[in-house]
This record gives structure tokens, C-alpha cells and sequence, in this order.
């Protein structure tokens, strides 16, 4: 059996004693777990430096200035070759927010946009008859779009990434998409 953290099995423990007192509608559990407690788990940049560190294997260094060597856009490509785009998606989502208003945020916005429209075609096409899924393609389409649309003004290569294929390769599917 594995070990349960503390705070989860302070958590159990509550909800045990609500339930048995019939407190169970109540929102007890604001009341019983703290910040600190809460906190190490939802902190999504926390969680995606982690990510980028086993990928990389090293201690991320988030102060390299060469975008091309950068943790986050290798990390990206390593997601994106493994066809794990929602990862790809948020780990250079923490790049981007960082460079919002650098040379490069269209750039990194693009390729934040092929990703999610790439999430949306696996959601589509592993659950065809889900009812959230299954609406997936129009949106899709919309994001390869928007993608080519920021992505194109730093064609033909840009930080190493061959982005003219990359545009024609995001045209074809939102036409493929949209023809069928």
C-alpha cells in the first residue's frame, strides 16, 4: 500500500467526521485544509519547471537568454515530438507569459496556438461520440488559423524552428479540416 501524505490523510479523516455527523453538504473543507497545505499542489508553474527538469534531466536554468537553448521551448519540442501537445501547450505557455511584450510573444503565441489546435484534433479523434469532443474540429481549425497567422511573419526560420513547413504544415490541416 502506498504512504499517503499527511494532509491527505487529515482529509479523509475530516471528511469521515462530516460525513458521520452529518455535515456533509456543509463546505467543510475550506475550513479544515490551509494555504500552505493546498498550495504545493496547485501551483502550475511549479509543476511545469518540474516537467521541464525531467525532460531535461538538469536543474532548469530559466536565465538562459538564448531563446533556441531555453528549458521551456526545448522542453516544448520534446512534448511535441512525444505528440503530447496539452504539456507542449503549457510549458511554453510559462515562456510566453513571461515575454509578453518581447519581439518573440507572437512567436511563442503561435506555437502555443498549433498545440492547442493539435489537443483539440486528440480529444476529437479519442472520443469521437463524447459530447464535449466530438465539437472539437471548428475549434480546431480556428487555432491552426490563428496560428499560421502569427507564426508566418517569422518565416522562413526563426530560433532554429523551420517555421515556413511549419505554416504550410498548419494550412493543410485546417483545409483538410474544413474540406471534410
Amino acid at each position: 500500500m502506498v504512504a499517503q501524505p499527511c494532509w491527505l490523510r487529515e482529509f479523509i479523516r475530516l471528511r469521515r467526521a462530516a460525513l458521520f455527523l452529518g455535515e456533509a453538504d456543509a463546505c467543510w473543507f475550506a475550513h479544515y485544509l490551509s494555504r500552505e497545505q493546498i498550495k504545493p499542489f496547485m501551483n502550475k508553474g511549479e509543476r511545469i519547471s518540474q516537467l521541464v527538469a525531467e525532460l531535461d534531466g538538469e536543474d532548469v536554468d530559466l536565465s538562459q537568454t538564448d531563446v533556441a537553448k531555453h528549458p521551456f521551448y526545448r522542453a516544448f519540442f520534446h512534448c511535441w515530438n512525444e505528440q503530447r501537445y496539452y504539456e507542449a501547450h503549457d510549458v511554453l505557455e510559462q515562456l510566453w507569459l513571461k515575454e509578453t511584450n518581447s519581439r518573440d510573444a507572437n512567436f511563442f503565441k503561435g506555437l502555443i496556438q498549433a498545440a492547442g489546435a493539435f489537443v483539440h484534433l486528440q480529444k476529437r479523434f479519442e472520443h469521437p461520440s463524447h459530447a464535449k469532443h466530438s465539437r472539437r474540429l471548428p475549434p480546431a481549425v480556428r487555432l491552426f488559423q490563428l496560428a499560421e497567422k502569427n507564426l508566418s511573419i517569422f518565416a522562413p526560420r526563426h530560433h532554429g524552428l523551420d517555421v515556413a513547413a511549419l505554416c504550410e504544415l498548419l494550412y493543410e490541416f485546417a483545409d483538410k479540416i474544413v474540406v471534410s
